[in-house]
C-alpha cells in the first residue's frame, strides 16, 4: 500500500522569491540544499535534533508564502493563486516526509516523542491554511473568473480540488466551529500515531522462547534456521519465534505443536487488546468519534460520507452494496472449502471443530497434497536478489526502465539498497529505495511511500524519489533471503506502487504519482501481481538459488492451479475488514461500549470459524487507524476487480506487449491524478471495467454455471 507522510504535503523545491538565507546553513542538513546525488535525502547528516527546528522553519516559511498570495495586488486568478498555493510548503513537507518515514521504518523513543510534538504543529500549520478566510477568499475568486476552457484537464483539476479541500477542511465554517475543527485534527493525529506505538511496541514485546526442539517438529529447515538466528541476535539460546510475519507465518503453518500455535496465534491477535497501557481500545473509539464529529461539523452525514464524495464508490451505500454482493457471491464457496477443510483434518485424526489456530496448518497439508506444492519446494526458486532482478526486468519490458544499483546514496539503514532509475536512453526517471527486511524500529507489513514527489517547476522535472519498504525472509548463516511465493507477490505489488511514482509525468506534485482517489491507487499494485503467475515472466527470475536452473513448468502449472485455493475464504476476509471499517466509519460509533461485541456484529456474516476470546482485530488495524484508509479499506477489493479486466488486455495482446504497456502508463501510471480515474481507466480500457473479471479469475463463478 502507499503511505502517506504528510496530509498537508504540497510543493518540493523552494518558490524562487522566499529563500532561507538568514539561517545557519551549516548546523542543520535541511535548512540548504542538498548536496548529494539526485538531491537525495542527506540520511548521514541528520539527526534526531534537526526535525523540529526544521519543521518550525518550514512553517514559518510556507505562512510567510501563503501571506504574499493574499496580499498580491493583483485579481486573483488560476496562475497566482491556485498554482502559487501548490508551490508552497516546500521545507515543511519535505522535513515531514523524511521524519514520518523514519517514524514507520526506523523508528526510536526519541522519535516516537518527537512526532507527538511535531505532529500538533503540522495539523495546526496545515489548519492555518484550509481556515484562512483571507486565502480562501482569493482561491474562491480565481475560480469564479478563472475560464476553465482556457485550462488544461490537469489546469481543471487542480482548480477543482483545492477549492473543494478548502471546503471539505472547514473554509465555510464559522470561527467557533473552526476552533472545535481544529481541536478535533489536533487530538486525532495524536491519537493516531500513539495507536501505531502501541501495536509496534506489543509486537516488540512478544518473543516465544523455544529450548525443545521436540517442540518445533514440522518447521521446515529454513525456519528452524531463522528462530535459531533470532534467537543468538537477542542473546538466547535454543529458538526465539516472534510476531514479525516471517517468523510467524512458517510457525502457523508447519508447526506440529498445537498448544504452541495457538499460544502464538492468541498473541498475535491480541496486540494493543489487553487492558493495560498500550490497549487501543479506548484510542480506537475515540479516533472514530473524532471522526464522526469532524465529518457532522462539515455537514456530512458520517465520516463515510465525507471520505467517499472523493472516491469512485461515491457513497456509503454503494460501498455496502458493493461488499455485500462479493460477500454473497463468496459465501458458498468459502464455506465449501471449510467443510472441505475439517474433512480433512477429521482424516487426519485432527481437531473439531477447526480453531483459527489451525487453519493455516491444516490448509497448507491440504494445499500440498492437492497440487503437490508448499512455499519449501517453491522457495529455493525466489531468492530475494532474482525476484528484485526480475521485476526489474517485468519493468523494463513493459516500460523501458532500466535500474542500475548506486552505493553513493545515503540511507537511513544499512540494509538499504538505492537504485537510480533511467529509461532505454539513460535519461533519468527516479530513485529509488529498497528497504526489505523486518527489524525492532519498522512497522510490521509492507508499504510505497516517497521522499519527493514529482513535479514540474520552472520548466523543470522534478523527478521522484520512492522507496519500498517490506518484511521479508532474512537471510540466515547458510542460506541467503528465499521468499516465499506470497512474498513474491508482495514485492511485486508494492513495486506497481512504486511504478506509479517513478513514472509519475504531471505538473503539480499534488496530482503526480500515487495522489489518485483511494480505491484507484491500488490498480497499478495488483495488477502486477498478476505477472507472477505467468511463465514468462516466471522464467526470468524464478531459478535455484544452488543449481541456478528455471523453475519447471509444471512446478508454474501448479502455482497457477493452486492461485484459487481457498479464495472463497480470502475473499471474505477481504470483505470483513471493509465491513468493519464501515462499521465505524458510516454511522455515529459513539454509542459503541464494547468494542470487541461490535466488531464481532459488524463481521458475523463474513466470519465461518469459531470465535476467539483474545481477538480484538480493530486494536490494531492499522490501515484505518493510523493509515489513510478510513470508509477506504474496501478498495482494495474494489481495484481487483479494476486489476482483473485490466489485465484481461494484457493476456489478449501478450504480457509484455508493447502498445498495451504503453497506454496503461500514458492512462494509468502516468497520469496520476490529473482527471477523475473513471476517464482515464476508459482511455486504457476503451470501456468501464467488467465485474465478471474477477469473479472469473478467481474462481467464483462455478456455482452459478453449473
Amino acid at each position: 500500500m502507499p503511505r502517506k507522510t504528510n496530509p498537508f504535503a504540497t510543493a518540493a523545491t523552494h518558490p524562487p522569491h522566499l529563500t532561507i538565507e538568514t539561517l545557519d546553513m551549516t548546523s542543520n542538513p535541511f535548512l540548504s540544499a542538498f548536496e548529494t546525488p539526485f538531491g537525495s535525502v542527506p540520511f548521514d547528516k541528520i539527526k534526531n535534533e534537526h526535525f523540529l527546528p526544521a519543521i518550525e522553519e518550514g512553517i514559518k516559511i510556507g505562512k510567510a508564502e501563503i501571506q504574499q498570495i493574499i496580499e498580491n495586488p493583483e485579481p486573483a486568478n488560476f496562475l497566482n493563486t491556485i498554482e502559487a498555493l501548490e508551490n508552497t510548503g516546500e521545507l515543511a513537507d519535505t522535513v515531514s516526509s523524511v521524519f514520518f518515514n523514519l517514524n514507520s521504518a526506523e523508528t526510536n523513543d526519541e522519535i516516537q516523542a518527537l512526532a507527538q510534538k511535531i505532529s500538533p504543529l503540522l495539523t495546526a500549520y496545515g489548519n492555518d491554511i484550509m481556515l484562512n478566510s483571507q486565502l480562501f477568499e482569493r482561491v474562491k475568486q480565481a475560480k469564479e473568473s478563472t475560464d476553465p476552457n482556457k485550462l488544461t484537464a490537469e489546469q481543471k483539476t487542480l482548480l477543482e480540488k483545492t477549492y473543494k479541500s478548502f471546503v471539505r477542511n472547514g473554509a465555510l465554517l464559522s470561527d467557533s466551529d473552526k476552533e472545535k475543527l481544529r481541536a478535533i485534527d489536533t487530538e486525532k493525529a495524536s491519537l493516531s500515531l500513539t495507536f501505531g506505538e502501541n501495536v509496534l511496541a506489543e509486537s516488540n514485546a512478544f518473543v516465544m522462547h523455544i529450548t525443545d526442539e521436540n517442540d518445533l517438529k514440522g518447521l521446515p529447515e529454513s525456519a528452524l534456521e531463522a528462530a535459531a538466528q533470532t534467537a543468538k541476535e537477542k542473546e538466547l539460546s535454543g529458538w526465539t519465534v516472534t510476531l514479525d510475519y516471517p517468523s510467524y507465518i512458517p510457525f502457523m503453518t508447519h508447526a506440529t505443536n498445537r498448544d504452541l500455535r495457538e499460544k502464538l496465534y492468541k498473541a498475535f491477535v491480541s496486540k494493543a487488546f489487553k487492558g493495560d497501557d498500550k490497549d487501543n481500545q479506548a484510542i480506537v473509539k475515540k479516533i472514530a468519534t473524532l471522526r464522526f464529529e469532524r465529518a457532522k461539523l462539515l455537514g456530512y452525514e458520517s465520516h463515510a460520507h465525507f471520505v467517499l464524495e472523493e472516491r469512485m464508490a461515491e457513497s456509503p451505500e454503494r460501498v455496502e452494496s458493493f461488499l455485500r454482493d462479493m460477500l454473497d457471491r463468496a459465501k458458498p464457496f468459502a464455506r465449501r472449502e471449510v467443510e472441505e477443510l475439517q474433512a480433512y483434518a477429521d482424516s487426519l485424526n485432527g481437531p473439531n471443530p477447526l480453531q483459527r489456530w489451525d487453519v493455516t496448518f491444516y490448509a497448507e497439508k491440504l494445499r500440498k497434497e492437492r497440487y503437490s506444492i508448499d512455499d519449501e519446494l517453491l522457495k529455493p526458486y525466489f531468492k530475494l536478489e532474482n525476484v528484485i532482478a526480475g521485476v526489474f526486468e517485468t519493468a523494463s519490458r513493459l516500460f523501458g526502465l532500466r535500474f542500475k544499483e548506486i552505493t553513493n546514496i545515503p540511507t537511513y539503514h544499512q540494509e538499504v539498497s538505492t537504485y537510480e532509475v533511467t529509461d532505454k536512453n539513460g535519461k533519468h526517471i527516479a530513485l529509488f529505495y529498497a528497504d526489505f527486511f523486518p527489524r525492532a524500529g519498522k512497522r510490521q507489513g509492507a508499504w510505497m511511500t516517497s521522499f519527493r514527489d514529482q513535479k514540474r517547476l520552472n520548466n523543470e522535472d522534478i523527478r521522484p524519489h520512492i522507496s519500498n519498504v517490506c518484511n521479508f525472509t532474512k537471510p540466515t548463516a547458510t542460506k541467503p533471503s528465499l521468499l516465499t511465493f506470497n512474498e513474491v507477490t508482495t514485492l511485486f505489488h508494492e513495486f506497481g506502487h512504486g511504478l506509479h511514482g517513478m513514472l509519475a509525468n504531471g505538473n503539480y506534485s499534488s496530482l503526480s504519482g500515487t495522489n489518485v482517489y483511494w480505491d484507484f491507487v491500488e490498480l497499478p499494485s495488483q495488477i502486477l501481481e498478476n505477472w507472477c503467475y505467468e511463465k514468462e515472466c516466471l522464467d526470468l527470475f524464478a531459478k535455484h538459488y544452488e543449481t541456478g536452473d528455471t523453475i519447471p513448468e509444471e512446478l508454474i502449472e501448479r502455482i497457477k492451479a493452486s492461485a484459487n485455493f481457498q479464495s472463497g475464504l480470502a475473499t471474505l476476509r477481504q470483505v470483513s475488514f471493509g465491513l468493519l471499517d464501515m462499521s465505524y466509519h458510516s454511522t455515529d460509533p459513539s454509542n459503541i461500549t464494547d468494542l470487541q461485541a461490535h466488531e464481532r456484529a459488524a463481521i458475523s456474516e463474513a466470519d465461518l470459524f469459531p470465535k476467539v476470546d483474545e481477538n480484538c482485530s480493530s486494536c490494531q488495524f492499522s490501515h484505518i487507524f493510523q493509515g489513510g484508509y478510513s470508509s477506504g479499506y474496501y478498495s482494495y477489493k474494489w481495484a481487483e476487480v479494476l486489476d482483473a479486466d485490466a489485465f484481461e488486455a494484457f493476456k489478449q495482446n501478450g504480457i509484455f506487449n508493447k502498445e498495451t504497456a504503453q497506454k496503461f502508463k500514458e492512462h494509468i501510471l502516468s497520469a496520476g491524478g490529473s482527471e477523475h480515474p473513471s476517464i482515464l481507466y476508459k482511455r486504457f480500457r476503451g470501456a468501464d471495467p467488467d465485474p465478471a473479471a474477477l469473479l472469473r479469475r478467481e474462481g467464483l463463478v462455478e456455482l452459478e454455471a453449473s
